[in-house]
């Protein structure tokens, strides 16, 4: 039985494209897989993959056809040991009927490099074409045929400045000869070195565009609520205009977990409602709030803010940490944490993380700050980046301590480690500034009774 092969649909929002080229003739055998054309949108040209095996009994879009409507007949395959003409006569009817007209002026491209396989909508896979696509290399450029670029490109024409005679105003080859002997266009480098408007930024996909990738009744929507529409703004903007940089270190932890057992072992119990407990109880998360702190401490030239006019350095390290909560994250901040002594850290980071989750922080506990820490290690994870949290200039993510093994004096030894990745924003603290913080941080954790005094 026959195979139809129909235009694919390269987006959700796609309703025709070009059938630049055709990679095989009629007779020719192909497979899944195999590169049958090349698909041109306003975007991208794309590659045709065959996804059946057969033999092209018939082209019905020639090469050059521009306006192909989406799921509109292009060509058809031949089963095995199905005879070609059989299999052409058979849906003949229905490839004239199908088919748009031929654009005359239009000619053949240069195959176009493979790249990542592009998603296909509902709507196309329900029309069950035999053939998927891969998009290849593409940039903004002008509306032009596949020919006309490659001499344009040879010739250092620059497009822009060629008009078009095609049909919509398409660049085709007789176009940019005309230019090049002419003289009338401008070169490529030339317009490349002009001054143009910066592009626009790229937009998202929209609500509709989206669902349309998904089946319906597969998904449920749930509406964002004011915290997560704040957050997704934030770190859109912070990823977007805050240029980061990252450091990565290892710290060893075995000194700083046998002290954090001593000091804990000697808490004094005190009398509450819910009957004796210790005073204080430190966490690992804790002597990191105060290692991060005295590191600033130590470097201030690190402890600082960018504005345009301006670096704001910092008397104090006010350290934020990253707290989940339901819906989205916040940051409470431990103020003068260098100041302090890891009891007080410990208690007054878990009264601010107890109210972050009931959502009853008084908006001077979570802005501000001059830093922050992220810590994931309690999920196991061993090392990640953050975004940094606008006005800090850095941000340290912290992963899970885990027993490895080092090399000390030339013998293997089994030691805790964990990885620490600093966030830097480098208009403010640059590579070198920035792994002076990260040291003097490992410092502090790897010789904690520092800490006590």
């Amino acid at each position: 039985m026959p195979i139809n092969i129909t235009m694919p649909a390269l987006s959700p929002t796609m309703e025709e494209g070009n059938l630049a080229k055709w990679l095989v003739k009629e007779g020719d055998k192909v497979g899944p897989g195999d590169v049958i054309a090349e698909i041109e949108t306003d975007k991208a040209t794309m590659e045709v993959e065959a996804v059946d095996e057969g033999t092209v009994a018939k082209i019905v879009v020639p090469a050059g056809t521009e306006g192909v409507k989406v799921n509109a007949l292009i060509a058809i395959l031949a089963g095995e040991g199905e005879d070609t003409a059989t299999a052409a006569k058979a849906d003949g009817a229905a490839a004239k009927a199908e088919a748009p007209k031929e654009d005359k002026k239009a000619e053949a491209a240069p195959a176009a490099p493979k790249a990542e396989a592009a998603p296909a909508p509902a709507t196309a896979a329900a029309s069950a074409p035999a053939a998927s696509v891969a998009p290849a290399k593409s940039g903004d450029r002008p509306f032009s045929s596949p020919l006309a670029r490659r001499i344009a490109k040879e010739a250092g024409i620059d497009l822009s400045g060629v008009s078009g005679s095609g049909p919509h105003g398409r660049v085709v080859k007789k176009d940019v000869e005309a230019a090049i002997a002419g003289g009338g266009a401008k070169p490529a480098a030339a317009a490349a070195a002009a001054a143009a408007p910066a592009p626009a930024a790229a937009k998202p996909m929209s609500d509709d565009a989206v669902l349309k990738l998904f089946e319906q009744g597969s998904y449920d929507l749930v509406p964002h609520d004011g915290m997560r529409k704040t957050i997704a703004k934030r770190l859109l903007e912070a990823k977007t205009t805050v240029p980061h940089f990252y450091l990565t270190i290892d710290c060893e932890l075995d000194a700083l977990l046998a002290l954090r057992a001593q000091i804990n072992t000697a808490s004094p119990m005190i009398k509450t409602e819910k009957g004796d407990v210790p005073a204080y109880k430190l966490s690992v998360n804790d002597m990191i709030i105060k290692a991060m702190a005295l590191a600033l401490r130590d470097v201030p030239e690190a402890n600082v803010s960018w504005t345009d006019a301006n670096m704001v350095k910092h008397k104090h390290s006010d350290v934020g940490v990253a707290v989940s909560i339901p819906g989205g994250l916040i940051t409470p901040i431990i103020r003068k944490a260098e100041q302090k002594t890891l009891s007080t850290i410990s208690n007054e980071m878990k009264d601010l993380a107890k109210r972050a989750r009931d959502r009853k922080l008084k908006p001077e506990e979570y802005q501000g700050g001059t830093t922050a820490v992220s810590n994931l290690g309690m999920f196991g994870v061993k090392d990640f980046a953050a975004i940094i949290n606008p006005p800090h200039a850095t941000i340290l993510a912290v992963g899970a301590g885990e027993e490895r093994a080092v090399v000390r004096k030339g013998e293997i030894k089994i030691a805790t480690i964990m990885s620490v990745t600093l966030s830097t924003d480098h208009r403010a603290v640059d590579g070198a500034l920035g792994a002076e913080l990260a040291q003097a941080f490992k410092r502090h954790i790897e010789n904690p009774m520092g800490m006590l005094v």
